[in-house]
């Protein structure tokens, strides 16, 4: 059906089962898990462990360029929210700018080890982030959350810059549980 080799695609199901991704179901199917709550607290519980600790190392060694240039890019798609609405360019702009301050930030820690487990990790936020609703007032709160980390990291503040992160994160994980409170 299609055309693919049966041993590879063998492989991938075992190792997305062996991730928690899927459940394979002898002779009747392959499921894939539905988030929720054990797997969203623990996702965004081990996120925080590693990037309040990160986030702390680059407020103290980031580029001023690279800051900067955080600084402006969330700028723009908050006006470009702010002015269009979420539309498949904003929504494809939200997923690399989100992707790039958080792996910018654990890539500060210089750790092979660390890299390749939030490489995991962040598998598992896509997977929670399937089921969550997106709406531009929460969109903005993300991407406000994020600025206050940036601006904490260009005045050189690790501890504003760790505790801005853990408010982030806080706020991120009530999302994923479909937690909403008047912000």
């Amino acid at each position: 059906m299609l055309q693919i080799p049966v041993a590879p695609l063998r492989d991938a199901l075992k190792l997305l089962e062996a991730e928690g991704i899927v459940i394979i179901h002898s002779r009747s199917g392959i499921q894939f898990v539905k988030p929720g709550f054990e797997l969203t607290r623990s996702t965004y519980q081990f996120r925080s462990i590693l990037e309040r600790a990160a986030t702390g190392v680059y407020a103290q060694t980031a580029e001023e360029a690279d800051l900067a240039e955080l600084e402006r890019r969330h700028l723009a798609v908050i006006e470009e929210i702010e002015r269009s609405g979420l539309t498949d360019q904003v929504r494809a702009d939200l997923e690399q700018l989100e992707t790039l301050l958080h792996h910018s930030i654990i890539a500060s820690l210089n750790n092979p080890l660390i890299d390749s487990s939030y490489k995991r990790l962040h598998n598992y936020v896509r997977l929670i982030r399937l089921d969550r609703k997106v709406t531009v007032p929460l969109v903005l709160q993300s991407l406000r959350e994020h600025m206050q980390v940036i601006l904490a990291c260009k005045a050189r503040d690790p501890e504003a810059a760790a505790a801005a992160m853990q408010a982030h994160l806080a706020s991120a994980l009530q999302r994923g549980l479909g937690l909403y409170y008047g912000y």
